[in-house]
């Protein structure tokens, strides 16, 4: 099929040989089965052949052992015989070795160019989940985002969100009485769980220059398609931070990515491996999200596939849009298995050549049950497939090799370096140091004042005293021989010639009357 990507099949065990057809392939797909069987060389096949016919691919390397997409197998490897032997029996008759482009990235900035976002990019939502924030902090989160709008603040990294944080808490009182209730508490959970994020690397992922989605859909000199492969081996300890990368990617590409219709090739395809992570401890808005997307984003010409041990892993409703199926082996342990392995048979289309619930159980390694989408969208025949090798590398490459991919990329020296311009924490910290600095002159002023009162008060109170003390002194030296004959005469008044004198006066008084 000239317009389609070779799967596998054929040989007298197998039925029809399997395409993915291009024009079907925005349509989604899923790739499941249990560790070990086989589910990376087929998502390595998938890249290669997305790749071949100038689409680009974005994918995530979980276990660290897709970078051998950069680099062409080799008969020296140890497999070789048993891939041509393969690809015999298949009719894969133009088997060869041959690299691919390749662009690395990674959120840690370690095994490839740095990838980015800011705050505001990222959003409430999405920031919410991703630190566990209960119902009345997520509350808060989405007022800070908006006093971010209203106030001119703008969130580029996470010093921007804690220095809003404070300053939502210095102006609670105010901000309650048009927000409802910002308590203290909340804010400060808010705050460990910014402290937590930045312990997992998180900090790495807030900031400028931020991931321009274009660069994500480049192709190399030849018209193949750039395969942008996520180092994810230690970011998988923080699988939240994760999850929530590769969701916040699909909701950029949703929204920023024009309508095409039904696109002859999708413009790009994301495979989202270890999906259950995706989904886990999900919030039901989050889960609306993804269906949201998954049922919107293919008339943008982007395909999304799913890597997950079961189908179960997905819910049903995402599920059920999900047209092109790779199963690899289940295993059935327990009645719970059993349910399970049930439940992802029937949704296949039947094939009375065998059953499928005992085909997902048998199958081998490097063996699956597919189902590709044919013409007008219906789902094919399941079919039991015996998976085509691959033609790079089998295996990750040397540390050596990748730094100089990463070199060499047409991307090289973009990313590399992080940009801080002004935002958030710098205009509110310029507002505390004009109001710190407004503060300590009104205070110098103030004091300045005080000391001019004080002085000019003390020196009326010295020029006050000098007067007083001169005019007293003068008076008792004028006025000492009065006061003395005064006290004489008293002091007889109050004698026995006093009382003499008063009782004659008397006397003559009332003898006259």
């Amino acid at each position: 099929m000239a317009d389609g990507i070779f799967i596998g099949g054929g040989g007298a065990d197998y039925g029809v040989r399997q395409w993915l057809a291009l024009k079907y392939a925005n349509r989604h797909g899923m790739i499941a089965g249990a560790t070990g069987t086989g589910k990376t060389v087929t998502l390595q096949i998938l890249a290669e052949g997305f790749s071949a016919m100038g689409v680009p691919v974005f994918m995530a390397d979980v276990k660290g052992d897709l970078s051998g997409l950069a680099k062409a197998g080799s008969a020296g490897f140890k497999l070789h015989e048993a891939f041509t032997s393969r690809a015999q029996k298949i009719g894969f008759d133009d088997y060869s070795y041959q690299a691919f482009p390749v662009t690395f990235w990674d959120l840690l900035g370690e095994q490839g160019h740095p990838v980015r976002t800011t705050v505001a990019e990222m959003g409430p939502l999405l920031l919410s989940r991703l630190m566990e924030l209960s119902e009345a902090q997520e509350g808060i989160l989405n007022i800070a985002f908006r006093l971010s709008d209203e106030e001119g603040l703008p969130l580029l990294d996470l010093k921007d969100l804690q220095a809003l944080l404070v300053w939502m808490g210095e102006n609670r009182a105010d901000l309650s009485l048009r927000y409802g209730n910002i308590s203290v508490a909340s804010i400060g959970a808010i705050q460990r769980r910014l402290l937590v994020l930045e312990n997992q690397g998180g900090e790495k992922l807030f900031g400028e220059p931020a991931l321009a989605l274009a660069d994500l859909m480049l192709c190399d000199a030849q018209g193949r398609g750039r395969i942008n492969i996520l180092a994810a081996d230690k970011l998988m300890g923080s699988p939240r931070l994760y999850a929530t990368f590769l969701l916040w990617l699909l909701s950029e590409l949703f929204e920023d990515l024009p309508e095409v219709g039904d696109p002859d090739k999708p413009k790009l395809v994301f495979f989202f491996d270890e999906a259950h992570l995706l989904f886990d401890d999900a919030p039901k808005a989050l889960t609306d999200k993804v269906e949201q997307v998954a049922r919107l984003i293919r008339s943008k010409g982007v395909g999304i596939y799913f890597i997950s041990q079961n189908p179960a892993d997905v819910p049903e409703d995402i599920l059920g849009q999900l047209g092109n199926r790779v199963q690899h082996a289940l295993r059935a342990f327990t009645a719970k298995d059993r349910k399970e392995l049930r439940l992802a048979a029937q949704t296949y289309r039947e094939n009375p050549a065998f059953d499928i619930e005992d085909a997902i159980r048998e199958v081998g390694v490097g063996e699956a049950v597919t189902s590709m989408l044919e013409e007008k969208g219906v789902p094919g025949v399941a079919q039991r497939t015996l998976i085509r090798p691959p033609s790079s590398q089998l295996g990750p490459v040397e540390p050596a090799e990748r730094k100089a991919l990463i070199d060499a990329s047409p991307l090289a020296g973009k990313y590399e370096a992080l940009q801080d311009r002004k935002s958030a924490y710098e205009i509110l910290t310029k507002r505390a140091a004009d109001a710190a600095k407004a503060a300590e002159t009104a205070e110098a002023e103030e004091a300045r004042l005080e000391t001019e009162a004080r002085e000019h008060k003390t020196a009326r109170r010295y020029t006050g005293e000098r007067v007083g003390r001169s005019s007293a002194r003068a008076s008792r030296q004028g006025a000492s021989f009065g006061e003395k004959l005064t006290k004489n005469v008293m002091r007889e008044l109050t004698g026995t010639t006093g009382r003499r004198i008063v009782r004659g006066i008397l006397g003559s008084l009332f003898k006259g009357r």
